[in-house]
């Protein structure tokens, strides 16, 4: 039987969680195992020095429903090796608000919560949806039902991660599905930094994202121009062209 673990890292009422379950019911037996608490931008960071909690709460029908006091890592971390008895045949995270494309890729939870059943052999997505003042997650989630059936019935293999970002868009606006790379991208940062009333220096930091280059072929051009973008994600970061260059460095 198939069986499917959802995560996400806005928390497990945050509407778009709820959307995924709702795309996704009736394709097999769903577990949701997420942070108690919105737990954004903390790209794979677990917790190790204190204890964790884990609280049982089924809703909206469905029994296998928790809350974790931790990341979105220690949420599918829990899951897989302490709550399900068996490995799932798939891990999803999400739906995010607002796009994790680009540079976002590294700093995201709800990319993290899937990369973590990828480094354990679980063919894995992870769904966001694009930014506005108001969010329709139903499109994300009509894509979300279409690209998980597909993984299911592909096959892909083990510990593939498909990043799949879906613009903030009505379906009928929606252009199709681009297959693309990362987006090249940085932050172009303001620190701000003030005076609280008792003379401490505190800082906000703000900035925007930046794409270098065209971007043409990228998740963050294919959002832009209103088609969903699956990117596919490995956690092998070596840099196989600067390998080559430092294996030739005499530093005898």
């Amino acid at each position: 039987m198939t069986t499917i673990l959802i995560t996400n890292d806005d928390g497990i009422n945050a509407p778009g969680i709820w959307a995924l379950r709702d795309a996704l019911e009736g394709l097999g037996d769903l577990w949701i195992v997420a942070p108690d608490r919105e737990r954004s931008g903390v790209s794979h960071a677990f917790t190790l020095n204190t204890p964790l909690r884990v609280e049982h709460h089924p809703r909206h029908g469905l029994e296998n429903c928790y809350s974790v006091t931790g990341t979105p890592v220690d949420s599918a971390k829990i899951a897989l090796r302490r709550l399900m008895p068996e490995p799932p045949s798939l891990v999803v995270s999400g739906i995010n608000r607002g796009e994790n494309g680009g540079v976002n890729i590294l700093y995201s939870g709800t990319v993290a919560g899937a990369m973590e059943g990828a480094l354990v052999g679980i063919p894995s997505i992870a769904f966001s949806i694009g930014w506005g003042d108001k969010i329709d997650y139903k499109p994300a989630g009509h894509y979300a039902r279409l690209i998980a059936e597909k993984v299911i019935s592909e096959k892909l293999p083990a510990g593939a991660l498909l990043n799949v970002n879906v613009p903030n868009l009505p379906l009928d606006k929606i252009k199709g599905i681009r297959i693309t790379e990362m987006a090249d991208s940085h932050y172009e940062e303001n620190i701000d930094g003030r005076i609280d009333p008792r003379g401490r220096a505190y800082y906000w930091i703000a900035g925007g994202l930046k794409i270098v280059g065209d971007g043409v072929g990228t998740d963050l051009n294919a959002i832009q121009d209103g088609f969903v973008s699956i990117t596919p994600l490995r956690a092998q970061l070596t840099d196989d062209a600067l390998l080559t260059t430092l294996t030739g460095w005499n530093l005898e």
